[in-house]
C-alpha cells in the first residue's frame, strides 16, 4: 500500500541535495529500520548531484554505476562531482559518493543536447493493465520479505503482474522474467530532472529479482542479494508520476551473479528507457550444511 502525496513529497525532499561547495553535495537519509542504504536512493542522489553541474539545455541520456560498499543510514552521503568533459553536444560527469571517508558508490553520467535523428523502438509487450496487478508491497509483506522496504517505497505505486513461475506465460526465449507497473504515487512538478531522479530511485525495484524468477527456492529469504552495478539509458522524455511498465528479464545467471535487463514503456507504448543491472545472488547455506 503506497503512501500517496505526502510520501512523494518526502521522496522529492530526500533527493534535494545540499550544496556544500563547488561540485560538492550532501544527501540526507530517510527514517528506516533497514541496515543498508537502498541502491536506488544513492543512484538518484548521485544523478541529482551531477545534473546540478551542467547547463539546463543538456539532458542526461545515460548513467553507469558501481556499488562499492554498503551505505550507512546513520550518516549523510557526500557526493563529489568531477567535470570530466564539456563539449558542444555532450558533457560527462563522474560522481563519487562517500561515507566515513570511503567511497561507497561511483556513477558516470553522460548528457546530450537534444537534436533530430533516426527513430525506431521495440514494440511494447501485451500485458494486463495496472489495475489488474497485485500491490507489490502487500505481496512482500504477506510473504514476510518486506524488510523495511515497504516504508522506504511508500512513494511508489507498484503493481506486480507476474514472473516466469507465477502469472506469466512461459517464454522459451526468456526463461527468467518479471513484469510490473510502477508510478510515483503523487504529482511531481514539471521539472524534468525530478522525473528522471525519482524514476532512477524506482528503477532498482525488483530488477535483481528477475534473475531468480525461473528458480525454485529463489525467494529473498533464501538468497543473499546485493546490487553490483546499475545502468540506465534514457531514450525519450516521460513522467515518472504516470504508469510505466517495467518489463524485466534475465539473460544469464552464473557463478553467484545474475544479470537483469529492463525495458520501460509508457501506457501509450513508448519505449522511454532501458535499465541493466548485475548483482550477487548467492544461495544461503542451510544451518548445519
Amino acid at each position: 500500500m503506497s503512501g500517496g502525496p505526502e510520501a512523494t513529497r518526502k521522496l522529492v525532499e530526500l533527493l534535494d541535495l545540499e550544496r556544500l561547495d563547488t561540485n560538492l553535495f550532501r544527501g540526507t537519509q530517510p527514517e528506516t529500520i533497514r541496515q543498508r542504504v537502498y541502491g536506488g536512493q544513492v543512484a538518484a542522489q548521485a544523478l541529482i548531484a551531477g545534473s546540478r553541474t551542467v547547463e539546463p539545455d543538456l539532458h542526461v541520456h545515460s548513467l553507469h554505476s558501481y556499488f562499492l560498499l554498503p551505505g550507512d543510514y546513520q550518516v549523510p552521503i557526500i557526493y563529489d562531482v568531477e567535470r570530466t568533459r564539456d563539449g558542444r553536444s555532450f558533457a560527462t560527469r563522474r560522481v563519487l559518493a562517500r561515507q566515513h571517508g570511503r567511497p561507497i558508490y561511483y556513477q558516470s553520467i553522460s548528457f546530450h543536447r537534444p537534436e533530430e535523428g533516426f527513430e525506431h523502438q521495440d514494440v511494447m509487450p501485451d500485458v494486463k493493465p495496472p489495475e489488474l496487478g497485485m500491490d507489490l508491497i502487500e505481496l512482500m509483506r504477506r510473504r514476510g520479505s518486506d524488510d523495511g522496504l515497504g516504508q522506504e517505497w511508500a512513494a511508489l505505486d507498484v503493481r506486480w503482474l507476474g514472473n516466469s513461475r507465477h502469472g506469466l506465460e512461459r517464454d522459451p526465449m526468456h526463461p527468467s522474467r518479471t513484469q510490473l507497473w510502477i508510478r510515483i504515487d503523487g504529482q511531481l512538478s514539471d521539472e524534468p530532472t525530478e522525473h528522471l531522479a525519482t524514476f532512477t530511485y524506482a528503477s532498482d525495484v525488483s530488477l535483481l529479482g528477475a534473475t531468480l524468477a525461473a528458480h525454485d527456492g529463489g525467494e529473498p529469504r533464501n538468497v543473499q542479494m546485493a546490487s553490483l552495478d546499475h545502468t540506465i539509458w534514457f531514450h525519450r522524455p516521460f513522467r515518472a508520476d504516470e504508469w510505466w511498465l517495467y518489463d524485466q528479464w534475465s539473460p544469464s545467471a552464473q557463478g553467484a551473479r545474475g544479470l537483469a535487463i529492463g525495458r520501460i514503456f509508457t501506457q501509450s507504448g513508448e519505449l522511454v528507457a532501458t535499465v541493466a543491472q548485475e548483482g550477487l545472488i548467492r544461495p544461503r547455506q542451510k544451518p548445519g550444511s
